[in-house]
Formats: structure tokens, C-alpha cells, sequence
């Protein structure tokens, strides 16, 4: 019964369909493995415990009825602590659900709990959780990307079958490339904001891991749906991303731009520059045609998005202050205001943080706004007008998910600047909020995975599917089992 685990969710569905299995029954099989894993890739700061209420009958016809989802905790849930990796939520019990939390409890789906991931979402590697960093299921002494990298982890080591994960900057998409998942940045307002912790609000996306395209389109038919909680939701209320997907006519004879300053040799290791030229291959041999194309103002990417994302965060994360959330600080009335800030928010936010909420307020400050807050935004417009531009020769654009396969634990976390670099790849389409997706592209010469990347036009995510899926079935490329999972499930017993 244990290879069951290694199945998709549309898959495991047809299981739960023919009577082979009970969802319970396989998840009590998923929590035993999680659990049994858990120590070598440490993927969850909370796992579910025993016991938990089988899935609504009612809801049975739900895209994803039964099946088993993994939780990035930057996202509220009310049976779950909400902690967005930090010591200054730590405890913290919210009220509600995040509206796609509830959708997918609505649906009939079982959590298997919350993922690890950089604290309030900020970082690429997972290792600036406060708790404890996650190992790549690939190569343990690696990282798994992030800051979804709890979320990545879990699918590619058997923990969950899917998963909710957030992406500001490649957040989804570069942990997805580096474990060898599938992630989907969905276009902006097309899944609910509601119950996500802010980081960077304009840039803040729900996104999802799983193993196949199709797991991706039947998580979308669950959480993406407007909401009237959300101001910034725009979902169209009577799309199936499923048949938007099976679609095959959408992109018959589709062109696809390669982006030429992505393809940069000293930008973009050789191993992910073969891989994207055997991608380029794969899409011609399919029937689509292959345009080169320029981006202008690359250099200017990374700049822009790390003057907005820290500006964003220093507002968002001012309501912090051990009073209203949190159970870690105690408030202490012997304190003046200003001593009760310095003693929560010192020890309570992690260096990076720090860093980006000084920076943030650095920007914003009434002597330098004009020269790098509003010049942000100006550049952002015209990243944006770029993007569509481009869109007008080219129905997709095709890059890779990150410069390099996942780097050492402990190599960059001294260097922010070299961390930031990782976002290169991954910022344009939250600048641009556009919908893009991060599928395997195959292995590296040392075994690590490659990701590809696809960004489509704002609110042709169903059509971003079909491409997807269409790469998918002629790349041969897609999920494996990671070696160091596959012996621990042979090893597992039941």
C-alpha cells in the first residue's frame, strides 16, 4: 500500500473512485510516512496529530476530495498554530482560515499541517526560518529553495500530495525547481489573499506545489474563485482550469519567446542553460514555435523589486509589537512604549527582517522616497508595459526558474546580495503580475533538479496550463522520487 504514496492526487482519486483505498485509510498512511521522514527533511514546523475528522461526505464531487494537503505557514488556519516562521507569532492561534485554506477545507481535504519556510516569506533557501532550516529531499546538505521550501519539500518527499504555498518574488516557483515539483504563480487576485500574511501586499501571491500539471489546474478548480473578502480579487467566478487545460487547440502552433538575457552564460549555469535549450527542443518537436527575444532593463529587476518588497514589508510588518499577536513576549508595564518595542521586536524578528524593515523605512523616508520609492514604481510600470509588449509577438515566454540547481546549506546565508541574485529569474512576473509556472526540466549532471519556467500573459492562466501540460507530455521530464526517499519508503513499514 506504501506506493500508493507516490502517486498524484488526480491519480489517488481514482483510487478513492474504485473503492481501492479509503481517503482515511491513506491518510493515516501519509501522516505515518510524514512523520517517519520528517527528522532527515524537517519540511513542517507543525504535523497534524492523530485523530483528525475524516473529510466532509457532502463535499465528496470536490476537485480534490480526500486527498491530503501540506500548508505553507504564512497562511492562517484556525486548527493550526500561524507562526509565518517567526519567534514574534510564535503560539499565535488566528481566529479564521484563509479563504483558500477554507475552500480546500470545504472541498473535503485532510491537512497534513504547516510547512517551514523564511520568516514572513523572506529569503530564498528557508534557512532564515526562526525555528530550523529544511533539507532538500535530493541532497540533504542542500537547500530546498524558498521561502515555500517547507512547502516544496513535503511534496517532493511524500509528505502531502499537494500544497499551498505563497510567492512575492519566486517563492513557489525556485523551491519547486530545486526539489523537482511543479509550482504555479497564479496571475494577481486569481486565488484570495484573505488570511495570507502580508509581506509585500502588491507583490503577494498564493501560489501551489504538486507533482503533475494536472494536480496543479484541480488545485486552481478549488482555491481559485473570488472572494469578497479580498479587494484585490479579480478570479473569474465559472472557470475550470481542468478543461482549460485538456485544451490542446489553445496552444496548437502557440510561439513561445525565449528570453535572451536569461540565457546568459554569466548569468545562468551551464547545466541550466542545457536544460533550457533541450526545453526550446521539446516545444519545437511538440508544434510550437520558438522566438528569441529581448527584456530590456534585466539589470534593473532586482534593484526594483528590492526597494518595493522592503517598503511594502515595513509597513506591513509595523502592527508587530508583542501586544495584539504573539505569546512569546509578554508585556511588562514597568516599560516605557519605546523599551517594549526594543525587547519584542530585537529578539522577535530574525536579522533578515531586520535588514528589510530597515531598508523599507530607509526609502520610504520623506528625504529619499522620490529618488528610490517612486523611481521603483516608475520602473515597475515600465517592466510591466515591457512584459505586454512582448506579449504581442509571443504567446509565452520561456526562461529558467533560477541561475543554478540548489545551492549548499550555509553557503549564501552570510551574503544577502548573493541571495537575492537567486530571485532573478522568478521577479519579473510578480513585477509584472503576470501568471508563470516552474516545471522539471530533468537532472543536472550531479543529480539535482533543473526548473523551466513559462509566464504567460495576465489572466491566461488556463491557457498557461495547457502549455504546461503539453511540455509535460513530451518532455519525459517530469516528478521522480528523490533517491534518499525512495530508500527510506522501501525501508518503511507500515
Amino acid at each position: 500500500m506504501k506506493e500508493l504514496l507516490t502517486l498524484t492526487a488526480h491519480e489517488l482519486m481514482a483510487k478513492f473512485a474504485a473503492g481501492e483505498v479509503a481517503p482515511e485509510e491513506f491518510y493515516a498512511l501519509q501522516m505515518r510516512f510524514a512523520r517517519h521522514i520528517e527528522p532527515k527533511v524537517r519540511s513542517f514546523l507543525t504535523l497534524a496529530e492523530d485523530g483528525v475528522s475524516p473529510p466532509d461526505v457532502a463535499a465528496r464531487d470536490g476537485a480534490l476530495w480526500g486527498v491530503p494537503v501540506s500548508i505553507k505557514d504564512l497562511l492562517t488556519t484556525t486548527d493550526f498554530p500561524t507562526t509565518a516562521g517567526s519567534r514574534i507569532l510564535e503560539g499565535y492561534a488566528p481566529p479564521y482560515d484563509a479563504t483558500a485554506v477554507k475552500l480546500l477545507r470545504d472541498a473535503g481535504n485532510y491537512f497534513t499541517g504547516k510547512t517551514n519556510l523564511d520568516e514572513f516569506g523572506m529569503g530564498s533557501s528557508t534557512e532564515n526560518s526562526a525555528y530550523f532550516p529544511t533539507h532538500n529531499p535530493w541532497d540533504l546538505a542542500r537547500v530546498p529553495g524558498g521561502s515555500s521550501g517547507g512547502s516544496a519539500a513535503s511534496v517532493a518527499a511524500l509528505q502531502s500530495v499537494v500544497s499551498l504555498g505563497t510567492d512575492t518574488g519566486g517563492s513557489v516557483r525556485q523551491p519547486a525547481g530545486f526539489c523537482g515539483v511543479v509550482g504555479f504563480l497564479p496571475t494577481y487576485g486569481y486565488v484570495s489573499r484573505n488570511g495570507l500574511i502580508a509581506f509585500a501586499s502588491s507583490l503577494d501571491h498564493v501560489g501551489m506545489l504538486a507533482r503533475d500539471v494536472t494536480d496543479i489546474a484541480l488545485m486552481m478548480n478549488t482555491v481559485g474563485r473570488p472572494d469578497k473578502l479580498d479587494a484585490t480579487s479579480q478570479a473569474p467566478a465559472d472557470a475550470d482550469y481542468l478543461a482549460e487545460m485538456n485544451d490542446r487547440e489553445s496552444v496548437a502552433g502557440c510561439t513561445v519567446g525565449v528570453i535572451n538575457q536569461m540565457m546568459d552564460p554569466k548569468l545562468v549555469s551551464q547545466d541550466v542553460l542545457v536544460a533550457c535549450e533541450v526545453a526550446i527542443r521539446v516545444l519545437e518537436n511538440a508544434g510550437c514555435g520558438v522566438k528569441r527575444v529581448d527584456l530590456a532593463g534585466v539589470e534593473r529587476l532586482l534593484p526594483c523589486y528590492y526597494i518595493l518588497c522592503p517598503a511594502e514589508a515595513s509597513s506591513n510588518l509595523a502592527r508587530y509589537d508583542g501586544i495584539r499577536y504573539g505569546a512569546g513576549f509578554p508585556a511588562d508595564i514597568s516599560r516605557t512604549l519605546q523599551q517594549h518595542y526594543r525587547a519584542v521586536r530585537s529578539p522577535g524578528f530574525g536579522e533578515e527582517v531586520r535588514r528589510r524593515i530597515l531598508l523599507g523605512t530607509y526609502v520610504l523616508s520623506a528625504g529619499y522616497a522620490e529618488a528610490y520609492y517612486n523611481q521603483a514604481r516608475r520602473v515597475r510600470h515600465a517592466i510591466t508595459e515591457g512584459i505586454a509588449e512582448m506579449f504581442e509577438g509571443v504567446d509565452f515566454l520561456l526562461l529558467p526558474t533560477s541561475p543554478t540547481t540548489a545551492f549548499g546549506l550555509g553557503e549564501r546565508i552570510d551574503d544577502p546580495v548573493k541571495m537575492y541574485a537567486a530571485d532573478i529569474c522568478t521577479v519579473t512576473a510578480n513585477l509584472a503580475s503576470t501568471p508563470a509556472i516552474s516545471l522539471p526540466g530533468g537532472l543536472s549532471p550531479d543529480g539535482m533538479p533543473i526548473g523551466i519556467q513559462f509566464i504567460a500573459p495576465q489572466k491566461h492562466d488556463g491557457r498557461l496550463l495547457a502549455l504546461a501540460r503539453l511540455y509535460e507530455e513530451h518532455a519525459g521530464t517530469g516528478y521522480s522520487v528523490p533517491p534518499l526517499v525512495a530508500e527510506e519508503l522501501a525501508g518503511f513499514e507500515e
